[in-house]
């Protein structure tokens, strides 16, 4: 479904549980709501659910300009509100982690729990020509340029040779990505600066990640641990960066735990 909040036209899926508690789910850089799938039916048992496309993804509006983590939290909540949803269990992983914190900094009464998963806290200034490049090969290229180096990021060796349907089915959600969609998240995600603010952030939280993550890697994670006072630290083995969907038995079973918990 389709709903115009903060100015754009947003795509999200409202699914599970009947008036159970809701649980948000906020994708990764270069996907949609469907990288969630692997989750709904052991999610969906107990909570109700809320995907959507973040700005410049999927079936969401793309404008052109570079955005904000601020910008795309602000939709988060303009949906929540369109939604008449007061609080939800945030679930987000990469790009949808670091939204999280936004709003574990900036509007905690909206968040039951909060979950960050294969996400960071701060991008350091030496990885900025980094993400000059690959805004540059967006731009000038397409996203044909960068999906077989996001995948060998995204999943382990061993997965990507076996080969699984899913593999085939992140390559065509990063290739379906708006090249203004991806560079204006890409400008967001670039100022990434959160990580001396995050022992402000009292939420409940859960921090998962992939043993083999190499861009948001355990010290990552490590880092934030160390700062959220009420944070537990899970490591999946045999995951890179996208462990929902690798390792999604054991990601389904620790955050599971983490949410009937609280």
């Amino acid at each position: 479904m389709k709903i115009k909040v903060n100015g754009i036209e947003t795509n999200y899926e409202l699914t599970g549980k009947e008036a159970a508690p809701v649980v948000m789910l906020s994708h990764s850089l270069g996907s949609s709501l469907l990288m969630w799938d692997p989750q709904v039916e052991a999610l969906g048992k107990h909570f109700r659910l809320l995907r959507y496309d973040i700005r410049g993804h999927g079936e969401s509006d793309a404008p052109a300009g570079a955005y904000t983590l601020e910008q795309l939290g602000n939709d988060a909540l303009a949906l929540m509100d369109a939604l008449h949803i007061g609080a939800v269990h945030w679930v987000g992983l990469s790009m949808g982690g670091m939204i999280g914190q936004v709003l574990g900094l900036n509007h905690p009464h909206r968040l039951l729990s909060l979950a960050l998963c294969d996400t960071a806290a701060v991008i350091p200034q030496e990885a900025q020509p980094l993400w000059d490049e690959r805004i540059a090969a967006a731009r000038q290229m397409g996203m044909q340029a960068l999906v077989q180096g996001t995948l060998e990021r995204w999943f382990t060796n061993s997965y990507l040779d076996r080969n699984p349907p899913w593999v085939a089915r992140i390559r065509e959600q990063f290739l379906a990505t708006p090249v203004e969609g991806f560079i204006g998240c890409s400008e967001a995600i670039r100022h990434l600066d959160y990580l001396d603010r995050l022992s402000r952030i009292k939420t409940a939280t859960l921090i998962m990640v992939g043993e083999e993550d190499p861009g948001t890697p355990i010290a990552a994670s490590e880092a934030m641990h160390e700062r959220i006072a009420d944070s537990s630290l899970v490591v999946l083995p045999s995951a890179a960066h996208l462990s929902n969907i690798e390792q999604a038995q054991a990601f389904n079973k620790a955050l599971l735990k983490f949410l009937l918990d609280r």
